[in-house]
């Protein structure tokens, strides 16, 4: 079963076309990875997917309704999680509160129930719930985002470069613990990165964006030399 179906979408900024004709799909519980050069579309393709963008033609269906016009508060109700490029941790918010901030609009969650529930994945961050969200690493920051997305129990987690600026030990835990996510409660995974490694690491499934558009797919233990010469390489 698909939880998500785009079909032949177009996204813009201003004049400027930057998604053409865009089609995918992502099966429910899977971990699926989006790859491409700098520049190619793919963190406009996520932004149009949780609709920070606007989609100028086409469709995205998502867990069987039509969410094209819907405001990204609707989609995240509907259960579409997201963590955005650069993490977007609020630097003067503890890290309590960061999370917080992930139940509001959710009235009958029980926090402090779906904070232990989180923090179990990311065990590191119980040490800093009092401290500010801006002085934390930013391996933590990005263990901060994620656990914030995951306290709502999303059915898909949108994730944009989550890798970026994070050393390398902390990579490989962000790695194992997002396919324990996936293994433990089903939420699918659809993230854009740049680094192979992890990609091949967390993802079963791939995408290669070129010009806007999607050129290539399959499974990530098939991407073979040739097609990462063709389309990843710089």
């Amino acid at each position: 079963m698909n939880i998500l179906e785009v079909s032949h979408i177009d996204v813009s900024y201003g004049k400027s076309r930057v998604i053409s004709d865009l089609s995918l799909t992502v099966s429910s519980g899977s971990r699926t990875v989006i790859l491409g050069r700098n520049g190619v579309g793919k963190t406009t393709l996520l932004k149009s997917l949780v609709g920070i963008l606007p989609i100028s033609a086409g469709s995205v269906v998502f867990d069987g309704s039509d969410v094209a016009k819907q405001k990204p508060y609707q989609r995240s109700l509907s259960g579409i999680g997201y963590v955005p490029q650069g993490r977007e941790i609020i630097p003067l918010l503890t890290v309590n509160e960061n999370l917080e901030l992930g139940s509001l609009g959710r009235p009958k969650l029980r926090f402090e129930e779906k904070k232990a529930w989180a923090l179990d994945y990311f065990p590191m961050l119980k040490a800093h719930l009092n401290r500010n969200g801006g002085v934390l690493s930013g391996g933590l920051q990005q263990q901060l985002a994620l656990a914030r997305c995951i306290i709502c129990e999303p059915k898909m987690m949108l994730l944009d470069e989550p890798t970026e600026g994070i050393q390398p030990n902390v990579v490989a835990e962000i790695a194992e613990t997002l396919k324990r996510i996936a293994a433990e409660t089903g939420i699918t995974i659809l993230l854009v990165e740049q680094n192979l490694k992890f990609a091949r690491k967390v993802a079963e499934n791939y995408f290669i964006m070129q010009k806007g558009t999607v050129v290539a797919s399959g499974l990530t233990d098939g991407l073979d030399d040739e097609t990462i010469r063709k389309y990843l390489s710089v």
